[in-house]
């Protein structure tokens, strides 16, 4: 077994989420399970990594530990760091289905970076890193 780690988010509409993954970041919903009529668990492969999903359940936060970050006002404690080829199409792409701009475009010194609030409340970082940085 291939060992890794994997974001596993805390959505509100979690359907929605899915599909906006799917046009934002090209994801390809690899598991999807329902439960009282919201997503109980879903597994993305996004970029050749796996990012996992479902909707908030705050009557059972004490069994999964987390909430939605509108549930917190909007706010949220990570980031999600999105290393792709071409930051510029995938940056856009993002903003074309609906991700807010947080930070644009710019040449840092390990590449192209930007940060984007998707409609569900999460932080990416898109980033190019120059080819010298490449890992």
């Amino acid at each position: 077994m291939k060992k890794a780690v994997a974001p596993y988010l805390s959505v509100r509409d979690g359907a929605a989420a899915i599909e906006f993954y799917k046009l934002a970041f090209a994801a390809e919903e690899l598991e999807r399970f329902d439960h009282e009529g919201k997503v109980g668990h879903a597994t993305l492969r996004i970029n050749e990594h796996v990012l996992m999903l479902a909707d908030e359940f705050p009557d059972m936060e004490e069994l999964i530990g987390n909430v939605a970050p509108p549930t917190l006002g909007n706010r949220t404690t990570f980031t999600i760091n999105l290393t792709v080829d071409d930051a510029q199409t995938w940056f856009d792409r993002a903003v074309e289905a609906g991700a807010e701009v947080i930070r644009p475009l710019t040449e840092e010194f390990f590449g192209r970076h930007g940060k984007l609030r998707d409609p569900f409340g999460h932080v990416w970082s898109v980033v190019q890193l120059n080819p010298d940085r490449s890992a």
